[in-house]
């Protein structure tokens, strides 16, 4: 599946070959041990450093260790051992003459990569793919996969009659077992794999310094939670493991039956089969590889490929003889041919040549399903700035650390401390700034939006992407099945005849449809099948099928002449059918379906006649172009605009009775070229359908602009039906104009040219055909949804465009609303195009032909009844659009909650921070039981619920912020953080000032003579002291700490409560339950404690007791910078409009690229064009010709190859 390939694997990547060096990894070995496995660690974390220091570089060919880099924004690199296999171990000889091929294909890779007379290969195992060295080429290049060059003649005539068994077992060597195995991990590695993640080595530091001090309590409380945090992820990896293992299984173990040249047929293990088999199809089968199909037809489900559960129909790759590549050959259709891995076959049917065979094309992690299960293993890394900014910060908050850890050692060393407490200390203040619950902290928001979707039948099996999904403002929709219903009604027919259109049959009148070649092509132009005495198969051609009152019944001896299979199905008329002269009609032949092709046509034989008829059905404009013109009416294009303005469905129908007299010539039927069917057709008439808008979409379309979020329609339908639908659905609003642009490919004597028509608006009852259309004011680029004009296109026009009119692309994206005739392949790419331009796209469609669109979107959504569909990030139970606004809605809640957390948990260690650098300044620190109070009954307990505030029911029109370094939250910090170093060093610095101060460290002996006089018996004396171990008693003891404590714990709540911000993107504070009753009561529980004098308080907190006076300043205080703080944050820096006030008075504007196209093209006054003709080529307007463009629909891809350039030391490879 090319869409697959596309989303993981195809990247280029940088390749850099390395030989090992002994005296190197004898001294890398060495330091490893000398730093106590630290550096082994650090290899660990950067794998390229250990390529490194351990290797010198060196040409490829020579190379025993690659290096792979990949080019994109992540700059990831891969260590890869180079593997080299002997065939000299195979039990049958084999010639060493370097002029003699090994295998039969002249195009295989494995006749220049075994090295003679060595009889070796080296290769290297990427990503489950494996990749030999070609000698020749100088490259990696991928095996377990027949080559694309191959043509139809090489196919039929090099593989036709099967391997011998001894270049099966040299096929066997070098390309591998085909089997999709998943190893399941066992416990202990994925456990090593989770504690040796950075942070949780840094945790380990930290816990470990913690416990040797004495602070026990919090930190077995993190270790706690850590390890519960492991363990889950843990459980979490093996079941997906385990899933995916069990998914797979199966596959690996089929009995399949091959036909080995020499040998005859022969059953085997489906693991043993290599490319170039010939694959015996003897019924029903799960397909465990890939195949192209040569001799008879077959009905496949691909629902595991697409999701959508429909019978497709494969016929057998034609035997031509030209030298073309066997894809090229079929265009974008080549799919029609080939039978994909984990596909089930449901039916066959031999031709009279005996079996259905097929020629395996790829096995293993080659195949379709191979990708769709690397695409789980391997996923594309998230570019999300959020995750990007989050590492900045952290390492932000670790040089705060750093310069805390100086503070110590220079305060300490003033202080002549001895230099064990000088160290401690101040490795205790460079642990303050990093929280050790910030993983768990930032985990919690996506759980708990994933919990809550899954309540509402939206499944996710990517919850990174969720906190992606606030950030969506464009949302492409496909039309069929997901703005419109599924299932497609009948309305008429409108036959032609003498070049004209004739009266229109209504099914609602109850009539049965009158008997002619419309019927009969309506009866046998599709691609239904019977199974089990039931019609299966496509929605659209059921309806079709039923409207002709027809049946279908199995092939029998009265209507089976001519040889033919009994597998080939008869039609007749049913009871209800309207009479007709023709008792059955056999269909012999089929071209199916494609979307790319956008028609189907299929032979078939009237009982009774010598002759042979083609029917076709279609897009019209397709259809017509394959008739003959005197057939066509005039009129067809007003005809057909008619009904695709009133949101029809609209199938055009043509025939003609084919040359084929002589019975001697059946047999070519399964040599018959389709462009010979083809052509030459005779125009029969139109097929009208309704297709129903679902009731959900207009309130949801609505919902969506009035959020600002765009909406974008990518369609296989018809152009004009996809406009109605756009303007009956609210897609287009009222009043605005829509802009048809056609592309037309270069010709002999004329460019490329793309032409501009304004769309007649149909709610005006055509009378006022005035083309003015106000784009001269400001609200284009401000209104994402809602602009005054949009434009369509097809997919034809598309493609022209991308390829000739590149610079002109970005323009109509950014008004562009309707697509139309897309094929799978342009979705994907008009996806990735809006990504360009920097949007967030959102993608919601059946899963059937959107599959790659799907999968290249930020929020891919499929709506299918399985809970979970390989086809996309997010699948949706529900099938209608409503889960577009929910998903968009989470998607918020969970990313203002990652925010509000962060930020909380940043200045939760900025409060710790200051508040410890005031009291190490006379050598104190907060007692154990002060710091347990802040970091497990406020700050953990906070963390774990602050994210649980449910979703704002209601879309706001604008996103929240997208990435943790904006003006407004780095403000935030810097101005909370600003607030609490003036309240605090304001209280350390006015307690010294009271009358009954005095410094406790200074008079710890004659505090503790005197301890009765305190209204708290503190209890300072040998082992009964429960501060810090190795540290002396008035190292706690103080009222310094007796004051700052409240005022930095109050903080932590109160801030808590500032960033958890309701409206508009979560609900109010109060409705989250546990997180408000854990506030007030931290909150209630600090302020009993500042007032209250029980002994056994301030014993265990280790206070000491000051005047009532003094404790209401202190609450005073830190109830004065909350509401400062409060004010400055809601006020000032969640105010929204102060903000775009800003931007507007500064001259900020946004840096995305449609905010910059938008506000360009608002003021280009020769914007948009209309009644026009440009041509490629043209200096004023800026075009040029794309030359770096290769058509997706029409070029096969480039196989994965790595490639070795002149110099020694940097390879490019394309993957």
């Amino acid at each position: 599946n090319e869409e697959n390939q596309n989303d993981f694997l195809l990247l280029l990547q940088e390749v850099f070959g390395y030989r090992s060096h002994t005296l190197r990894s004898a001294l890398c070995f060495i330091a490893s041990v000398l730093t106590c496995g630290v550096l082994w660690l650090v290899f660990f974390w950067r794998p390229q450093w250990r390529v490194w220091t351990n290797c010198i570089p060196c040409p490829l060919q020579e190379a025993d260790t690659v290096l792979l880099r990949t080019t994109d924004e992540f700059q990831r690199y891969i260590r890869k051992k180079v593997i080299c296999l002997c065939l000299s171990t195979l039990k049958f000889p084999i010639s060493k003459n370097p002029g003699d091929p090994l295998v039969a294909d002249r195009h295989s890779v494995i006749n220049k990569a075994i090295l003679k007379p060595e009889l070796k290969l080296r290769c290297i195992q990427v990503q489950k793919i494996r990749y030999v060295w070609d000698n020749l080429e100088k490259q990696f290049q991928k095996v377990g996969l027949l080559e694309d060059s191959n043509s139809c003649y090489d196919i039929h005539h090099t593989f036709g009659l099967g391997l011998t068994s001894e270049e099966q077992e040299i096929r066997r060597l070098v390309c591998g077992p085909n089997a999709i195995e998943v190893e399941i991990q066992p416990i202990w590695k994925l456990l090593v794999k989770q504690v040796l993640n950075p942070f949780y080595v840094f945790q380990a530091f930290t816990l470990t310094l913690w416990l040797s001090q004495g602070y026990i309590e919090y930190s077995v409380a993190v270790i706690i939670l850590s390890v519960i945090s492991i363990i889950l992820s843990v459980y979490d990896l093996r079941q997906q493991s385990v899933k995916l293992h069990n998914l797979v299984e199966d596959h690996n173990k089929v009995q399949v039956t091959v036909n080995v040249k020499g040998k005859g047929l022969q059953e085997l293990e489906s693991c043993h089969l290599v490319p170039g088999d010939v694959l015996i199809l003897p019924g029903k089968l799960s397909l465990p590889c890939d195949a192209v199909l040569i001799n008879g037809n077959c009905v496949v489900n691909e629902g595991m490929l697409t999701g959508e559960s429909i019978p497709v129909t494969k016929t057998p790759l034609p035997q031509s003889e030209n030298t073309m590549s066997w894809k090229s050959h079929s265009l974008e259709d080549y799919r029609r041919h080939v039978l994909f891995c984990g596909t089930e076959v449901i039916q066959v049917k031999p031709s009279g040549q005996g079996p259905v065979r097929a020629v395996v094309l790829q096995t293993g992690y080659n195949t379709a399903k191979g990708d769709l299960v690397r695409s789980i293993l391997y996923p594309r890394p998230l570019n999300f700035k959020l995750y990007s900014d989050a590492f900045k910060f952290i390492v932000f908050l670790a040089c705060l650390g750093v310069l805390g850890f100086f503070y110590a050692l220079g305060v300490y060393m003033y202080h002549e401390a001895s230099p064990r407490d000088t160290t401690t200390m101040a490795l205790l203040l460079l642990t303050v700034t990093v929280p050790p619950v910030l993983p768990a902290a930032l985990t919690t928001g996506i759980v708990y939006a994933q919990k809550r979707l899954k309540k509402k039948k939206i499944f996710c099996i990517s919850p990174q992407r969720i906190n992606m999904c606030g950030q969506i403002n464009l949302v492409c929709f496909d039309k069929t099945g997901t703005l419109t219903e599924d299932g497609l009604d009948l309305w008429g027919t409108v036959p032609t005849a003498d070049n004209c259109f004739q009266e229109v049959h209504s099914f609602a009148s109850g009539k049965a449809l009158p008997w002619g070649p419309l019927c009969a092509a309506m009866a046998s132009c599709h691609s239904l099948i019977l199974l089990d005495g039931t019609v299966q198969g496509d929605p659209l051609d059921l309806k079709m099928f039923e409207g002709t009152a027809w049946k279908m019944e199995d092939c029998n001896v009265e209507y089976c002449t001519f040889g033919m299979s009994d597998s080939n199905v008869i039609l007749k008329p049913g009871p209800t059918a309207s009479q007709s002269p023709v008792a059955a009609i056999t269909v012999l032949c089929q071209f199916p379906f494609s979307s790319a092709l956008q028609r189907m046509s299929v032979v078939a034989q009237l009982a009774g006649e010598d002759r042979f008829h083609a029917y076709m059905k279609g897009a019209p404009e397709t259809v017509a172009r394959f008739c003959r013109s005197e057939t066509v009416p005039k009129n067809f294009p007003q005809e057909l605009r008619n009904y695709t303005m009133q949101g029809f469905r609209v199938i055009a129908l043509a025939h003609k009775a084919l040359k084929m007299g002589m019975l001697s010539e059946v047999a070519n039927l399964a040599r018959i070229q389709r462009d010979e069917v083809e052509s030459e057709l005779t125009f029969l008439g139109l097929l009208i359908m309704e297709n129903r808008l679902k009731k959900e979409t207009k309130p949801v379309l609505k919902e969506l602009s009035e959020a600002r979020i765009r909406t974008v329609m990518i369609t296989g339908d018809n152009l004009q039906t996809a406009i109605t639908v756009a303007r009956n659905s609210g897609m287009v609003p009222r009043g605005s104009q829509v802009i048809l642009v056609e592309a037309n490919e270069p010709k002999e004597f004329a460019p490329a040219s793309v032409t501009w028509q304004l769309v007649e608006n149909q709610e005006d009852g055509g009378g006022n055909q005035e083309t003015y259309i106000n784009v001269g004011n400001s609200s284009v680029p401000d209104v994402e949804g809602g602009s005054s004009y949009h434009f369509a296109m097809s997919g034809k026009s598309y493609q022209v465009i991308f390829q000739h009119f590149y610079s002109l692309l970005p323009k109509i994206l950014v008004n562009g609303t309707i697509f139309a005739r897309m094929s799978p392949g342009q979705k994907s790419s008009l996806v990735e195009e809006f990504q360009k331009l920097n949007y967030y796209v959102g993608m919601c469609g059946d899963g059937a032909n959107d599959c790659g669109a799907l999968k290249m979107a930020h929020a891919g959504i499929s709506l299918s009844e399985q809970e979970a569909s390989v086809a996309s990030p997010f699948t949706s139970k529900t099938a209608n659009i409503k889960c577009v606004p929910h998903l968009i809605k989470e998607g918020r809640a969970a990313l203002v909650s990652s925010f509000g957390v962060f930020k909380y948990l940043t200045m939760y260690g900025i409060i710790q921070f200051i508040a410890t650098l005031l009291l190490y300044w006379q050598l104190q620190l907060f007692g154990n039981y002060q710091y347990l109070m802040q970091d497990v009954a406020i700050t953990l307990m906070v963390c774990l619920t602050m994210s649980s505030t449910q979703a704002y029911p209601k879309l706001a029109p604008y996103r929240p912020a997208g990435q943790l370094l904006s003006p407004p939250l780095l403000l935030s910090v810097f101005l909370n953080s600003c607030f609490t170093c003036i309240v605090q060093i304001c209280a350390f610095f006015f307690v010294k000032q009271q009358p009954w101060y005095f410094e406790v460290y200074r008079c710890s002996e004659c505090l503790l003579a005197n301890q009765s006089d305190f209204s708290t018996n503190v209890n300072l004396r040998g082992k009964n002291w429960t501060g810090n171990a190795t540290l002396t008693p008035g190292s706690i003891l103080s009222f310094e700490s007796t004051t700052l404590w409240p005022i930095a714990t109050i903080n932590c709540i109160t801030i808590a409560f500032i960033f958890s911000k309701g409206k508009p993107f979560r609900k109010p504070i109060y409705t989250n339950y546990i997180f408000s009753f854990l506030l007030v009561s931290a909150l209630g529980l600090t302020i009993f404690i500042l007032f209250s004098d029980f002994q056994d308080i301030y014993r265990g907190m280790e206070f000491i007791p000051t005047s009532t006076s003094w404790r209401v300043s202190i609450l005073v205080a830190a109830l004065v910078q909350f509401c400062v703080a409060f004010f400055v944050e809601d006020a000032i820096l969640q105010n929204r409009e102060l903000w775009v006030w800003i931007k507007k008075e500064f001259g900020f504007y946004s840096k995305s690229q449609y905010k910059s196209w938008q506000k360009k093209l608002a003021e280009d006054a020769t914007w948009p064009p209309t009644h026009r003709t440009d041509y490629s080529g043209d200096g004023e307007n800026g075009f040029y010709t794309n030359l770096g463009y290769e058509s997706p629909e029409q070029l096969p891809r480039e196989k994965g190859e790595f490639r070795a350039q002149s110099t020694e030391q940097h390879f490019f490879t394309r993957l």
